[in-house]
This record gives C-alpha cells, structure tokens and sequence, in this order.
C-alpha cells in the first residue's frame, strides 16, 4: 500500500511540474520582443496561454481563491460602462443554491439556505443535496433543482460544480478521479456532510455525472479526516457515514467508500458511467460501495440526460434498495 501511495504522490509532483513548467515556458516566451509577433499569433499565444493557466488553476497550481464573503448572491454586477452583467459561473464554484437560484456561500448552515420546494406543498421531512454534473451553469442546476422537488416531494439545495467550458470539466473530471488538485465543490460538501453527521443529522445526496465523482471524493474525505482528526477506527468512521444516503444518476465514479447507503442509476448505453463509472454490467472490477444497490437499464435517447433520462427513473429511496423499481 505504501509503494502505491508513493506513486501517487509521485505523479502528482510530476503533474505539478510539467505544467508549470509549461507555464512558465509560455510566460518566459511572453517576454520577448511583443512586437516580432503578428497579431493573430498573439491572439494563439494568449489563448493557448489561457488554457495552460486554467489548467493549472485545476490541478491545484497556484491557485488560490478566498471565500471572504457571506450571504446570499442573486442579483447582476454591474460591468464598466454600468451595462449589467452576471458573474462567471466559476464564481459560485462550491456553493449552494437555493430557491430562486440565489447562491450561497460555502460554510453556510443548511439551515440558512432556503430550499427549493414541490409546487404542492412538501411531503416527506428530508432535505436533498444535489451535486451537478460538468457543463452546467448554476441557472441550469436551479431547473434541476424544481424538477427533483417535484419528484421527491421534498426540499432541494444545490451543490454548484461550476463549469468553465466542456474541455476544463473533463480535465477537473480527471484530476478528480485521481484524487489531484483542489475542487472547491469537493471541498464545500466534504464539509457539510462532516459538520451534518457529526452533529447527528443524517444527509440525503443525489449527483449526477461529475457530480457523483465529487461525491465520492468528498466522502472518502470524510472517512479520512473522522479518522484521522477524530480519531475512529474505519469501521466506526464508515458507521457515522451510514447517516448519508447517496443516490448517483450517470455516475462517472467507479469506486464509493463504504459506509453510505448507496442507490446507482446506470443507463447500459451512457457513455460516461460505461466508460468511467460502474459499467453497463456488474463486474468486480468497480467499487459502488459495500451493500450498495445498481439499477441498470436502457435507453437511446438522450442517453446521459439527468432531467430527461435518468430523473424519471427515480423511486423513494426505500423502494430503490429494496429492488423495487418502475
């Protein structure tokens, strides 16, 4: 085991390295004479530029955001000029949204945040966390949002995994599975889940595609840091964990720490859970977690769809492990 963390540990200082040295290559070749350069290569230099920074920023080089503020975000900024704006998406990286789509802070209590609700009023005493997959903006995830209300009948928030393009959210989707670089969602809901259970509230998860990579990353965080700061044993650490149900639709997770209460949507013909999550068939080679409960089933259309495709497929929780599915 410990030959297998120093490989990791390895590859992640040669990750670090080689891109910031391509960094750093890109800002030295910057230095030269600006004016040799055309204006179209400079528009490739600072867009390959771009991409090398922004990638560093994912993996956890030199990247650095401070959350100095509290409180509820809804309305536009205004941009120079004083025309009205909305702030990038990645600003609300790890917050949570609640009802209306206003965005909330990390660190601020569940409590605090008002959930989005059934147009007919709630009927059941849970409350849902809903981690959203790549490419989704926070207005996207509020749509989410109402429509699982509706099908769970109980109050919803919001997880925000920003987006910054297609291409950076793969590469983040990357650095998740192998556990690189800081996600500040990863963050923002290791911390909940860890302040909800150990204050003896239990927490209901649902992710979708990313989301759910996260979702494993935030709670193996929690195992480690019960265990480590808390100091439990892995088994009583993974018996706090069972006050966590986790429902994953589309999952781009393979492997789940034990302890959760796992249900896992899968649809035979999605790409992303064939490919990287637990597969269109059981096999030993995936980890959904001990005692979890996998419904496969198929279909074309809109294969990776949460709201189209996967959402209506959801039972009540109960029924799920139990097997009893539409």
């Amino acid at each position: 085991m410990s030959g297998g963390l120093t490989n990791i540990a390895g590859f992640r200082t040669r990750a670090a390295d080689i891109f910031g040295g391509l960094a750093g290559a890109s800002l030295d070749a910057l230095e030269g004479p600006r004016e040799l350069l055309t204006a179209s290569a400079r528009e490739v230099t600072t867009d390959a530029l771009g991409v090398v920074e922004a990638y560093a920023s994912r993996i956890g080089i030199n990247y650095v955001r401070a959350y100095s503020y509290r409180g509820s975000y809804g309305a536009p900024r205004v941009a120079a000029g004083g025309v009205s704006a909305a702030p990038a998406d990645k600003s609300f990286d790890g917050f949570f949204v609640g009802a209306d789509g206003r965005a909330y802070a990390p660190g601020t209590p569940l409590a605090e945040v008002p959930a989005v609700v059934p147009r007919g009023g709630v009927t059941t005493d849970e409350t849902f966390i809903y981690v959203n997959g790549i490419s989704t903006t926070r207005e996207s995830q509020s749509a989410s949002l109402e429509l699982i209300a509706e099908r769970t009948g109980g109050r919803v928030i919001g997880l925000h995994n920003a987006t910054e393009g297609a291409f950076l959210d793969i590469i983040q989707s990357a650095g998740d599975t192998l556990d690189i670089g800081r996600n500040p969602a990863v963050d923002a809901l290791a911390d909940t889940v860890y302040e909800e259970i150990t204050n003896g509230r239990n927490v209901h998860l649902m992710a979708h595609s990313q989301g759910a990579l996260i979702t494993s990353r935030a709670l193996t965080d929690v195992r480690s840091r019960l265990m480590v700061e808390d100091g439990l044993t892995r088994r009583e650490a993974e018996g706090l964990l069972a006050r966590v149900r986790v429902e994953t639709f589309g999952g781009a997770a393979g492997a789940y720490p034990n302890g959760p209460q796992y249900v896992h949507y899968v649809n035979r013909l999605d790409p992303v859970s064939t490919f990287f999550g637990l597969g269109p068939f059981r096999n030993n080679l995936v980890a959904p977690g001990r005692g979890a409960v996998v419904h496969r089933f198929t279909e074309r259309d809109d294969a990776h769809g949460f709201n189209e495709t996967y959402l209506p497929r959801r039972v009540p929780f109960d029924s799920a492990r139990r097997g009893e599915f539409d």
